[in-house]
């Protein structure tokens, strides 16, 4: 049996379909959950407009979390959520370490060719370097 699942979620649409296989998974109630969230690190040589109201981190921050607690109140077993600034892969691999994961479940978009190799591919990575399976949830 499972004991702790990391699922890693971001703020786009693919999200909702990692929560879906969630279900058909079929959880224990004493298995744990950990819903994670990166935030993206911002890059030290980005411009950005000083005209423009900027959004800040804790707005983003409270969105995640609302956002993270919606998917936490339909599931059927404890819980926890982790919100953490860094380089996706490398932040979720860390996770895993830390809480001690059987099992990561992530989203892959997919990405092929050259938007691939300049993107990068976050599931790729994790794949390579998690310290436990890895659940790749491709959109539909």
């Amino acid at each position: 049996m499972l004991e702790t699942i990391l699922v890693a979620l971001d703020s786009s649409d693919l999200s909702q379909r990692v929560i879906q296989i969630l279900d058909q998974l079929q959880i224990k109630p004493a298995t744990k959950i950990i819903l994670a969230h990166v935030i993206s690190a911002p890059e030290p040589d980005v411009e950005v407009a000083v005209d423009r109201p900027q959004a800040s981190e804790e707005v983003l921050y409270r969105h995640i979390e609302k956002q993270l607690q919606t998917y936490q109140a339909d599931l059927p077993c404890k819980s926890e959520l982790e919100i953490v600034v860094g380089d996706p892969a490398s932040e979720i691999v860390r996770l895993a370490h830390i809480h001690h994961a059987g099992l990561i479940v992530i989203g892959t978009r997919g990405l092929t060719g050259l938007k691939r190799i300049l993107e990068g591919s976050v599931s790729s990575q994790v794949v390579a370097e998690a310290p436990c399976s890895v659940l790749v949830v491709k959109s539909e």
